[in-house]
């Protein structure tokens, strides 16, 4: 575990570190648990019309809230599919499975929380060289303990 911070973190726009995603989103990398003393990890991501955001996973020691900033999500949380609005909140436990992406015909642009925090940026990276097609999906799966994404 790291170390708690005991200073103030602010990441100013344009500081943040974008990965570009092939819908026209892209995850905004905004603290990994390394800049918060382990509290959590936060980006910002903005997915394309209908494009998904992440396929069935789930988190062993992380709760993950999202905040829905603008267009409509849909979540699968246990099987069961919730559509949620801008201004709409999800907090998913550890250990319960989920998805999500942006509603069939919206756009989406959401911030995720995970607590306690994960350094998880390489994590995202390698997403979005994945879905440019630039690395196999595969690679990650030796990395779900690493990175406590543990997929279905």
């Amino acid at each position: 575990m790291t170390e708690q911070q005991d200073t103030a973190l602010i990441v100013r726009p344009h500081e943040t570190e974008q990965v570009p995603l092939p819908h026209g989103g892209a995850f905004h990398l905004l603290a990994d648990a390394s800049s918060t003393g382990g509290a959590l990890g936060a980006n910002r991501l903005t997915l394309g019309e209908g494009a998904s955001g992440a396929r069935p996973h789930y988190h062993a020691r992380s709760t993950e809230l999202f905040y829905v900033l603008d267009g409509v999500m849909e979540f699968t949380l246990d099987g069961r599919t919730e559509t949620v609005a801008a201004g709409g909140l999800v907090c998913v436990p550890p250990g319960r499975a989920h998805s999500f992406g942006a509603a069939a015909g919206s756009t989406a642009d959401l911030l995720a929380v995970l607590t306690p925090g994960i350094d998880r940026f390489a994590y995202f990276r390698s997403l979005g060289r994945i879905q440019h097609g630039l690395m196999p999906f595969d690679r990650l799966l030796p990395e779900q303990d690493r990175f406590d994404v543990h997929f279905l």
